[in-house]
């Protein structure tokens, strides 16, 4: 008989992460005597389009600024909330099958990892337990792009990261140009980073 446990949904969010959202909309609501919902329904009212667009109506007509627009926005569109909808985010970004390889195989080393939170971002997917410690984006040609929350002098393969666009705790960066690159030096690593975390 198969083992009929259900399967607990991974974390997208950390502890922080939620904490600041959450801080997001009390200040929202504590500073315009509004709740979420009312803001949401104020911004299905705008006559904008596209995020940034609804981003600036927000902004210009009612005040807000960046953070708490994105609050609302998330609210009033959630289809587009971005950080709501990390599988299609995964999809979109993995499409060629030699770099979904390599993001598969660092998933599969990084999967154990207790308190472990999956962040599927735009332009790369990221492993979190309190901070980021790990990300990952597409090259073309199959390869990938991994960055690390270790030092570039933890192993030969890491330099310095330039310009990635993700957290400013991954001192390290490597180029993965295929599986067997993830090795069990790799691994070490990806545990050693975790652990920092």
């Amino acid at each position: 008989m198969a083992d009929e446990t259900p399967v607990q949904p991974r974390e997208h969010l950390t502890p922080r992460q939620k904490a600041w959202f959450a801080s997001i909309q009390a200040g929202l609501e504590r500073d315009t005597d509004k709740t979420l919902a009312e803001w949401a329904a104020i911004a299905r009212t705008c006559p904008e389009t596209t995020p940034r667009k609804r981003t600036d109506w927000l902004r210009a007509h009612h005040g807000l600024g960046v953070n708490r627009a994105a609050r609302v926005l998330a609210e009033a569109f959630p289809s587009a909330a971005a950080w709501s909808q990390p599988d299609a985010l995964r999809a979109a970004l993995w499409k060629d099958p030699a770099g979904l390889v390599l993001l598969e195989a660092i998933e599969a080393v990084v999967a154990p990892f207790p308190d472990l939170v999956v962040g599927q971002r735009k332009g790369y997917s990221a492993w979190s337990r309190q901070f980021q410690f790990a990300a990952v984006r597409p090259l073309k040609g199959g390869k990938a792009r991994l960055g690390l929350a270790v030092g570039p002098d933890a192993d030969s393969r890491l330099v310095e990261p330039r310009n990635e666009g993700w957290s400013e705790r991954l001192k390290a960066a490597m180029t993965l140009e295929g599986p067997a690159d993830v090795d069990d030096a790799l691994a070490a690593l990806l545990r050693r980073a975790w652990e920092g975390s």
